[in-house]
């Protein structure tokens, strides 16, 4: 009796000198972060929200569903000024005003790193060594196929591109004459699935319904897994990727169909690569790095991840602009007038979608007000960086520029909430045949970023603008569009964090146009 109770009171005590070294690390960890943070040039930063070591977690909850709000208030309070904003994992210092653009896009790669920001941010939003697997963000030369390539590739394929958009319109859209409604953003999704790989992989593989049913569903099963697997500790994640099979079955799918096109061209690289066509297959073998880079497996994935990054961005962007097209049916004559005379003197070609001049500037606006983030231009500080306004930002620090703010601030756009479709186009006025090309949608800006700005802006914008040009002049001319039930009342956006997608249950209405 009296050993058992000798052996509680020792474990008693052992657990309470165990408790009691527990709170005295949990206070000294906490004093560590207490006197970093105030040492911290972070520091000298403005906040938005919370800025205490346990407070500022609030502002971080708050983040991943009023991320927007968050930045749009640090925009209107610190006007032309940096800011920060608590998320869980770091700070985020934003940037703010045309300013501050020029500074990040002047500032060196050593200084400033766009590669290590994306790859953070790709890595927590698609935990890819645990989805796409390890390897892609090591060298990822994809990048730079599709920058150096994909412009050269448009020259010789618009007759492919726009083919593709007639045959995918007159598949999906209804040719009655009577009002016939489909799911926008799933119907909007096949269609550019389809058009953007004609150009990527070509006939048949582009309308191939298996292939494109695999495009469709990754992104939102990569997301999925993401959430589940960032829920984890890192000494878990590993097990947890492991056991999440639907990512995987997806890309074993893409794998089986894309296999004998990336065999079959690698082979002709070899035998005869002059005769290579000019598509993402292609681009790929053309800029690879390393041995590994010319695998079949290696190139299936990379394939992959490039529709994973574009499509659904190209999706969105379109979605917005039919939402918009069908709530302001006043404007719809005037665009047909244009298309219509700009296609009996140049017929459909490049050269057509460049002097559209208002439906670029309709698709612009449509963008400015309804851009996919709020946060562009993201970079991660390598060194001390001071802006042009002396704030000093210190090495390791997340920060991005608030680009939604900017598309609707009064600064910078008159009446800057209000929809005026041809806002850009009347900029452009007065230019005669040199066509000022300042405000055209594609065009890098310091006052409009959707695309980013300086050699890091995005390098597939061209192309996926092409296509949705091309698709919305040719719904445009053949089609009357209208929401379900005739109604005017613009689909809300989805937001999350810093991103806004399109309503993923509306429908758009079509009916055969009758001249």
């Amino acid at each position: 009796m009296d050993l058992t109770k000798g052996i509680l009171g020792a474990d008693t005590s052992l657990a309470a000198v165990a408790a009691r070294l527990g709170m005295v690390f949990c206070l000294g960890y906490g004093l560590i972060r207490y006197v970093n943070a105030k040492r911290s040039p972070l520091n000298a930063i403005p906040t938005v929200g919370y800025s205490g070591i346990l407070t500022s977690y609030i502002t971080a909850f708050q983040w991943s569903t009023k991320g927007r709000d968050l930045i749009q208030e640090g925009y209107d309070k610190y006007p032309g000024r940096a800011f920060k904003v608590a998320t869980i994992s770091k700070w985020v210092v934003v940037l703010n005003g045309p300013q501050h653009v020029d500074d990040v896009r002047k500032a060196p790669e050593d200084v400033l790193s766009f590669d290590i920001a994306i790859q953070e941010t790709f890595e927590q939003t698609t935990q890819a060594e645990y989805t796409f697997g390890a390897g892609l963000d090591t060298h990822p030369h994809h990048i730079a196929a599709i920058r150096s390539q994909i412009t050269r590739g448009m020259v010789g394929g618009y007759e492919d591109l726009k083919d593709e958009v007639m045959e995918v319109c007159n598949e999906y859209i209804s040719q009655s004459d009577d009002w016939v409604g489909v799911h926008a953003y799933s119907t909007f999704l096949r269609f550019v699935s389809r058009i953007q790989n004609r150009s990527l992989v070509g006939l048949p593989l582009c309308r191939n319904a298996d292939y494109l049913n695999v495009l469709e569903r990754l992104t939102l099963d990569v997301t999925n897994t993401a959430k589940i697997i960032n829920i984890f500790p890192n000494f878990l994640k590993p097990l947890v990727g492991r056991s999440l099979r639907t990512v995987t079955r997806k890309l074993d799918e893409g794998h089986r169909l894309l296999s004998p096109l990336v065999e079959e061209r690698l082979n002709q690289s070899k035998t005869d690569p002059d005769s290579l066509p000019s598509d993402l297959v292609s681009w790929l073998i053309n800029t690879a790095t390393h041995d590994y880079h010319l695998t079949v497996y290696d190139l299936v994935t990379r394939i992959l991840v490039v529709n994973f990054t574009a499509i659904h961005t190209t999706t969105m962007a379109f979605t917005q602009a039919m939402y918009d097209l069908a709530v302001h049916p006043e404007y719809v004559k005037e665009l047909r007038e244009e298309a219509e005379t700009v296609i009996a003197e140049e017929g459909w070609t490049k050269v057509t979608l460049q002097k559209l001049r208002k439906m670029d500037s309709f698709i612009k606006e449509s963008h400015r007000l309804n851009g996919g983030t709020s946060l562009v231009m993201s970079r991660k500080t390598l060194k001390e960086w001071t802006l042009s306004d002396g704030t000093m930002i210190p090495p390791g620090t997340f920060v991005g520029v608030a680009s939604d703010a900017m598309c609707k601030s009064e600064l910078l756009f008159q009446d800057a909430n209000t929809f005026k479709p041809f806002r850009f186009a009347e900029m452009r006025e007065g230019d005669g045949e040199l066509d000022s090309i300042k405000h055209h949608l594609v065009v890098l800006d310091n006052d409009h970023i959707i695309f980013g700005h300086g050699k890091r802006a995005c390098p597939g914008r061209f192309f996926a603008i092409n296509g949705i040009k091309t698709l919305f002049t040719y719904i445009l001319l053949n089609y009357d569009v209208r929401l379900e039930n005739g109604s005017m009342e613009r689909p809300p956006n989805i937001d999350f964090e810093t991103s806004s997608i399109p309503n993923l249950g509306a429908k758009v209405m079509f009916k055969k146009r009758t001249t």
